[in-house]
C-alpha cells in the first residue's frame, strides 16, 4: 500500500540562505515542515502543506519549488515576509542556523481531512501560531495519526522549562515521534538518549525514532529496540538531513499500511521486522539528502536505488 490518501503538513517554509567562506550566498526552499511535505510528495504521496508565505522573492521561489514536486499548499493568507535562516557550513558540511522567523498561522478550513498529520519545528513553539497548530493537530487526531519532529533550534525556543512541557505536548499527541540526539541533548541535559526515548513511549506513540547523524539511528516501540546504521556516503552538507529522515519514515509506514485511523492499532502493534525496514528506508532517505547540497530529498527511485546499493 503506497498512497493512504492525503498527508497534511503543518508548518513554516523557510528560505535557507547557505553561506560557505569565499563563495556568494546561496538560497535554498527549506523550512522542516515544508521539506517533509516536499519529500513525501517527491516519493508519490498525495502530500499538502499547511503554511504561511510571503509575497516576496523568497516566498515565489518556495512556492515555485513545492509547486514542482507537486505539493498541494493551503495557507491563511498572511502578508508578512517569509522567514529566512542564514546557514553557515563548516569545513564538514555541518549546518548551524541564524533566524528571521516570525509565525502567526491562522485558522484555516481545509478542503478534506487527512489520513495523517505531520508536524514539529518552529511552527509548534513559536507563538501564536503554535497554538493554532496544537488546536489544527487535537482537532484531527481522531481520524489520523500524527507525527511529530521537535527539529530544535535553541534560539526559538524560549524559556527551557515552558519548551520542554510544549514539547512533551506534542509527544503525547502522536503517534510516531522523530529527533536527533542534538535535540534530545537541548531538552533533557545529561540524559540518555535511550532513556528519553522509552520515556516519551510511554507518554502515548507508538514509535519513537532518534536519529545520531554518522552514528546511525535507533526506534523504540512496544515490541522492543531496532537499530541502523548510517548509509556510507560523502557528506556535502547536512542541511535537511533530518526532514528526508522523516519523509522516508512515513513513507515506509504507509507502505506498510499503518497510517490514517485505520492503521493506528496496526502501528501501535508494529513489529521488529516492520521497524527495522522503516529504518532502512529512512537512513537510505537521509543519506541521499546529504550527499548532495541543500535540502533535496530522494525521489521514489532514488530511494530504492540507495536502498540497492548497501
Amino acid at each position: 500500500m503506497l498512497d493512504p490518501g492525503e498527508l497534511l503538513v503543518i508548518g513554516e517554509c523557510v528560505a535557507d540562505i547557505v553561506r560557505l567562506p569565499g563563495e556568494a550566498d546561496v538560497v535554498h526552499p527549506g523550512g522542516s515542515p515544508a521539506n517533509v511535505a516536499y519529500g513525501l510528495a517527491r516519493l508519490g504521496h498525495d502530500a499538502t502543506l499547511l503554511t504561511q508565505l510571503g509575497p516576496d522573492a523568497h516566498g515565489r521561489l518556495i512556492r515555485d519549488h513545492l509547486a514542482a514536486a507537486g505539493v498541494g499548499l493551503r495557507t491563511d493568507g498572511s502578508t508578512g515576509p517569509t522567514p529566512t535562516a542564514a546557514v553557515t557550513l563548516d569545513a564538514d558540511g555541518h549546518a548551524t542556523y541564524t533566524f528571521a522567523i516570525g509565525w502567526t498561522l491562522g485558522p484555516v478550513a481545509l478542503e478534506r481531512p487527512p489520513v495523517h498529520v505531520h508536524t514539529g519545528s518552529i511552527a509548534s513553539v513559536v507563538e501564536p501560531g503554535a497554538t493554532t497548530v496544537l488546536a489544527g493537530v487535537e482537532s484531527l487526531r481522531a481520524g489520523a495519526t500524527v507525527s511529530y519532529d521537535p527539529n530544535v533550534r535553541a534560539e526559538l525556543m524560549g524559556e527551557h522549562a515552558p519548551a520542554v512541557a510544549r514539547v512533551e505536548r506534542c509527544v503525547a499527541l502522536s503517534d510516531v515521534v522523530k529527533a536527533s540526539d542534538e535535540d534530545l541533548a537541548w531538552l533533557y541535559p545529561g540524559e540518555e538518549a535511550e532513556r528519553i526515548a522509552e520515556r516519551w513511549l510511554a507518554a502515548g506513540p507508538a514509535l519513537v525514532l532518534v536519529t545520531r547523524g554518522g552514528a546511525g539511528a535507533f526506534a523504540v516501540f512496544d515490541g522492543g529496540r531496532a537499530s541502523a546504521e548510517a548509509r556510507p556516503v560523502t557528506v556535502v552538507d547536512t542541511v535537511g538531513a533530518g526532514d528526508a529522515f522523516m519523509s522516508g519514515t512515513l513513507h515506509a509506514l504507509a507502505r506498510h499500511g499503518l497510517l490514517g485511523a485505520a492503521g493506528r492499532a496496526g502501528l501501535h502493534a508494529v513489529g521488529r521486522d516492520i521497524v527495522t525496514d522503516v529504518l532502512g528506508r529512512a537512513t537510505a532517505s537521509a543519506a541521499v539528502t546529504v550527499s548532495r547540497a541543500g535540502a533535496n530529498p530522494p525521489d521514489a527511485v532514488e530511494l530504492r536505488e540507495a536502498r540497492a546499493r548497501n
